[in-house]
Formats: structure tokens, sequence, C-alpha cells
């Protein structure tokens, strides 16, 4: 059998590493909108603004061309922040619209709230043979090989196990899942919590209180998905917890590494200028108060940390002394 040709749209960090993982089995194409930067990959065989000291295979194709990268492939990825899903999604369906779409960005939309496969579904149409990657798994690691275990969740359970099956390989394993709400709410809120968790060790509060944290932060997760049509046993799984306890402990957490800046006192502007990279928990904070505002669903942690982003009222220590003053609720 012929290898599959997976065309990866975005050449930053997460798309970078996944062209990496996949190119040894299959033909892969990595598309970047900037030119300079993917000319500079071309010839330096090495992604030095995301991930240096990387070295990117020979063959592991690279282009600025859209079309190019777009047409004859069997599997368009899509992996830019979720900003960019939907022109993506739109450029795709004018090229070459019934090839199978996975992506595997994460958080609600800026403005609509809209979760990445109602964003998909507005795009390509309700029926269109399609999934999102997800999971706890760090750019860095996956890039270098490192083990991993992640969830492909599709509507269509057998779209989701026929790409399980072509993209599995023993360091970067897959698991299928038909619960794409419940999967795609914990990648979302996962960014919102770790911010808070960065506040949290930032602040001093220790190992007991990033424990609690995650684990009512886990309980707020569940309560919306469900909500909103979820399972709560994929949110026990790595979708929900696996990636919770990653990027609210590992230290190459960007939304961490905003929370621990919060705590220093800087501002979100000089935060967001040294990160240098997208923390998808800063805009989605606020899409995700309004959504559970709107669904009723009680998520004091989420709250707070949209208070603290976009309040522009409070500072990290207010913030917490009002979550901590909150009377106590029955587990």
């Amino acid at each position: 059998m012929s290898p599959t040709r997976i065309a990866v749209f975005g050449s930053g960090a997460w798309g970078t590493a996944l062209a990496l993982a996949f190119s040894a089995q299959h033909r892969v194409i990595l598309w970047g909108r900037d030119a300079d930067h993917i000319a500079t990959l071309a010839d330096a065989r090495v992604n030095t603004r995301y991930l240096p000291d990387v070295p990117l295979p020979q063959a592991l194709e690279l282009t600025s061309d859209f079309e190019a990268a777009a047409r004859g492939a069997d599997l368009h990825l899509v992996v830019t922040p979720l900003a960019g899903l939907r022109q993506t999604a739109r450029r795709l369906h004018d090229v070459q619209g019934q090839t199978p779409l996975i992506w595997a960005c994460k958080g609600l939309e800026a403005g609509s709230g809209r979760l990445p496969h109602e964003i998909v579904a507005a795009e390509l149409g309700t029926d269109a043979p399609c999934g999102v990657l997800t999971g706890p798994s760090f750019a860095a690691e996956v890039a270098r090989g490192m083990p991993t275990a992640v969830t492909l969740a599709a509507a269509d359970i057998d779209f989701a196990r026929k790409w399980v099956h072509t993209l599995h390989q023993p360091r970067l394993r897959m698991y299928a899942n038909s619960d794409v709400v419940g999967a795609e709410i914990g990648g979302a809120i996962k960014n919102v919590l770790a911010i808070a968790a960065g506040v949290s060790d930032g602040m001093g509060f220790g190992l007991n209180a990033r424990a609690a944290l995650i684990t009512r932060g886990l309980a707020e997760i569940a309560r919306l998905a469900t909500t909103l049509g979820g399972r709560a046993d994929t949110l026990m799984g790595l979708a929900g917890m696996g990636d919770l306890i990653l990027t609210c402990t590992g230290d190459l957490s960007r939304n961490r590494r905003v929370g621990l800046a919060l705590a220093q006192g800087k501002t979100l502007p000089e935060i967001l200028h040294e990160l240098g990279h997208v923390a998808e928990g800063v805009s989605t904070a606020r899409e995700v108060a309004s959504l559970a505002a709107r669904r009723g669903v009680e998520m004091p942690l989420c709250a707070a940390v949209d208070e603290l982003l976009h309040g522009n009222r409070l500072g990290p220590r207010e913030v917490v002394e009002q979550l901590l003053s909150r009377e106590p609720r029955q587990e």
C-alpha cells in the first residue's frame, strides 16, 4: 500500500512537530503562510523560530503555496491557531472540498464562542469527513520522538478508527473516540485553567493548592461539557484529565507561563509580547465565561481567570482572595 499523502497547514511548533512525526511513515508536506519563514526552513532544515535544534528530514516537503499543498492530499491536517481555522477550512473547501480533515486547534472562537467542529461544519457542511486530534502533547517532545498519547475524536467513529489505524505509531499512540464535544471542551478549557495554575504557583501557594485547582477545574470542564452534550468519561481520559494535568504542571506550557508572569505583576500586553507564541487560554477565557453564563453553568475558576485577564479591576491576589472566600460546596 502506498504511503498516505498528508498536507499539514500551520508551520508553528505543533504543526512542525506533527509533520515531523508523520513524515517517518507518510508523504508529508508542511504549509506556512509566511513565505520567508518557509524559505528559511527549507534552507536551514530546522524551524529555529519554534523548534530549534530539531532537524527537519529531507523527505519533509515545505511550501507557502496553499493550493499546491492541498491538491492531491489524502488528508488535510489543520494546525493553525484557532483564529485561522475558519479561513483555512474555507480555502480547503474551495481547493479540494471532500478531502478528510483533521484539526489540532484548541479553544473557542473569539466573538462567536463556537467550538472548532462548529466552525468546520459551517465552512464544509455537517457531513464533511472530519475529526479533532487532541490530548496531552507538548510539541517539543513530539518533535523529538518522545512517547506521547493523544485522542482522535470524530462524530463518525469509523472515521476516527480509520485514521487512528493510519496515523498511529509506537511513540505517538492514538485512541479513537466519538465524543467531539467532550474532547474539544477538554482541550479548550485546560488552557484557561493552566493560567490559573501558573498564578497559583507564581504566588507560592504550593502543591496542595495546585492539586485542588486541577481537581476542581476538571469538575468545571465536566459540568460544561456534559451540558453541551459531551460525555463525562471523555473528560477522565487523555482529552480531559491528561491534557489538564500536563498543561497545568509542565514548564513547556505557554498558558501556565502567562499565569506565572501575571503573578509577577506583569501586564497582559507585556506577557504576550515576551511569549512570542499564541496562548489560546487568553482569548478562550472570555468565551468560556460568556458561554457558561448563558448556559447557567457554575465555573468560578474560569470566571476568575477571565476577571484577571479582561476585567481590569482586580489583581491576582484580590482574585484569589475572592475565590478562597466563596461559601463551601458539596463535592
